[in-house]
């Protein structure tokens, strides 16, 4: 199964959505899965993973009732608040759904660069493996540190860090990005996306070579077996169309065996969330 393990639904609200500002109108629109179903297929792609944007459980419902109606969203990684004394019973609930595989919060928004650390959100964190869910790490360079103890703290918990964990591509810094994620990576209990690069980048002069410097990193870090395409529809569409921003994964890795190219475009994510 090809699967892109990273993308997003949502009903435009500009309260709800005030983090798509101006420069970002390409984008200011609904998105449903009726307009990325034949994107997909002429990617070559067969499902997706539906990853919340919302920090509500009524987002976490809304992207379940489209897996739903739509056979090609394999799986949904929702939001519940980890910092709440009930958290227990809303994992338990939504964990009844076969395609709810997993929790996320978006910690890049939280100003606290050890937001992660609270000790409400770890009692939360240390929580999810009872219920057989991954995490998806969403953080900034500035985050690392946080998500780096995190990630020690918890070794039986399955992680996965969004977007690379978002180096500033383009500023073309990369060191102390490198050295925190070779710490990560040296985790086994953790994977990368291979996603929402683009938005780090310029999003109007990007080239494929910008990325390079930066894939290398991670596929020296974490190999081929815990390394999973995303695109980070619609969001990658600040930079280019679907097609184009796949095309950086594709160019990358030409020139791998087709085991290798399987593992990275759905095999790892299937393994990852336990896809049916």
């Amino acid at each position: 199964m090809r699967i892109d393990s990273h993308q997003h639904f949502w009903q435009y609200n500009t309260k709800k959505h005030a983090w798509i500002n101006a420069e970002m109108a390409v984008i200011q629109k609904d998105f449903f899965p009726s307009d990325l179903r034949d994107v997909l297929i002429h990617s070559g792609l067969e499902g997706s993973v539906a990853v919340q944007a919302d920090q509500t459980e009524t987002e976490t419902e809304f992207l379940l009732d489209m897996a739903v109606k739509y056979d090609f969203i394999k799986a949904v990684v929702g939001w519940v608040d980890l910092r709440s004394p009930d958290v227990a019973s809303r994992l338990a609930h939504y964990s009844k759904n076969e395609k709810f595989v997993g929790v996320r919060h978006v910690v890049q928004d939280e100003p606290d660069p050890e937001f992660m650390l609270r000790e409400d959100f770890q009692r939360g964190l240390a929580q999810l493996k009872d219920y057989g869910l991954t995490y998806d790490v969403l953080i900034f360079p500035t985050q690392m540190k946080a998500a780096l103890e995190t990630i020690e703290r918890h070794p039986e918990q399955p992680f996965v860090i969004d977007h690379i964990a978002k180096p500033y591509i383009k500023a073309g810094k990369i060191d102390e990005w490198k050295d925190y994620m070779q710490q990560i990576a040296s985790h086994h209990n953790v994977m990368c996306k291979l996603s929402g690069m683009v938005t780090e980048a310029d999003w109007t002069r990007w080239t494929y070579d910008d990325f390079v410097p930066y894939l290398d990193v991670v596929v020296d870090a974490f190999g081929v077996d815990r390394l999973m395409y995303g695109s980070d529809w619609p969001v990658c569409l600040l930079g280019g169309t679907y097609e184009m921003i796949k095309s950086v994964v594709d160019q990358y890795f030409a020139s791998y065996s087709l085991t290798d190219q399987s593992k990275i475009y759905g095999e790892n994510a299937v393994r990852f969330y336990g896809i049916k």
